[in-house]
């Protein structure tokens, strides 16, 4: 019993540790060509041991977010930039990444976030991180109002799987842990938020769709639009057990996304027209597709 625990604690640590570098790396915080701290100061900043750290590295490193040579660290390789296809839209960002676009959003009187997506990791994480900002009275919203479309947790997904049939499951089941482990996450942090009246008003649903995300989409305030295809790539993916299966899998956090502006004053504009349709396919799928959790 005692190892058991030991392993399940590790996962937890691992997945922890691997979240938390991710979106330091797609939000600028280790930017592309710099390198990340020793594996010993790592170890000791999340208080874990070297081989929990060499583990993660070893995950990033089959994503393609670092590069890691024997005597020279972990270098990144790979960021996610937002692009926008508005002059607008780029403000006085660069790089325009996802953090910075959902805290403006949080500093709105009303925050209204529609999301479509594969697991809702991305998500989890900006959420939390505004949470804390509205706990350290820094942002005020008097509404949040939160829409999620996952899909559906019947039948088989075409990633990610094994590129030995035999691991397929194994891989769909660490799916739909990461996925539940996110949305249970999301639960607590919003309900949380109401519970405590810490904002006034806060909606969240999430909903299931019998449909493969081929893509993500966040719809902002009803006048942003972030976009992005999942594109599927053969990769290593590190079990909790610390086994490491060959997959085809897609990458949430590494996901190029475009950023589309409503102009209210043209209504026929690119930007304009992208934020209407992407709005009126999330309202269909909604109402007509997606079923709730």
């Amino acid at each position: 019993m005692t190892d058991n625990r030991k392993d399940e604690s590790g996962g937890v640590e691992f997945r922890r540790i691997a979240e938390e570098l991710r979106v330091r790396i797609a939000d600028g915080g280790y930017p592309l060509g710099t390198f990340l701290p020793s594996q010993n100061e790592l170890a000791t900043e999340f208080g874990v041991s070297r081989d929990t750290v060499q583990r993660v590295l070893r995950e990033l490193r089959g994503e393609g977010w670092i590069e890691s040579r024997q005597g020279q660290g972990s270098r990144v390789v790979k960021s996610r930039h937002i692009h926008s296809s508005t002059p607008r839209a780029s403000r006085s960002r660069h790089p325009m990444t996802l953090g910075p676009l959902i805290g403006e959003a949080f500093e709105q009187s009303e925050v209204t976030l529609d999301i479509y997506t594969l697991t809702s990791e991305s998500l989890d994480i900006h959420i939390h991180a505004q949470a804390e900002r509205i706990r350290a009275g820094a942002i005020a919203p008097q509404r949040i109002a939160l829409r999620m479309v996952l899909p559906s947790e019947t039948g088989f997904l075409p990633y990610p799987r094994g590129v030995d049939s035999k691991d397929d499951e194994v891989l769909q089941e660490r799916l739909r842990e990461i996925t539940e482990r996110h949305t249970a996450s999301l639960h607590k942090v919003l309900g949380e938020l109401r519970t405590e009246k810490l904002v006034p008003s806060v909606e969240y649903e999430f909903r299931r769709a019998p449909l493969t995300p081929a893509f993500k989409l966040y719809v902002i305030n009803g006048a942003e639009v972030l976009h992005g295809p999942y594109i599927p790539i053969r990769r290593p993916v590190v079990l909790d057990s610390g086994e490491v299966v060959e997959a085809v899998d897609v990458l949430g956090l590494g996901a190029t996304l475009t950023h589309h502006v409503r102009d209210t004053g043209r209504p026929d504009s690119p930007g304009s027209t992208f934020v209407a349709s992407m709005t009126a396919w999330f309202e269909a799928v909604w109402e007509l597709l997606s079923d709730e959790t």
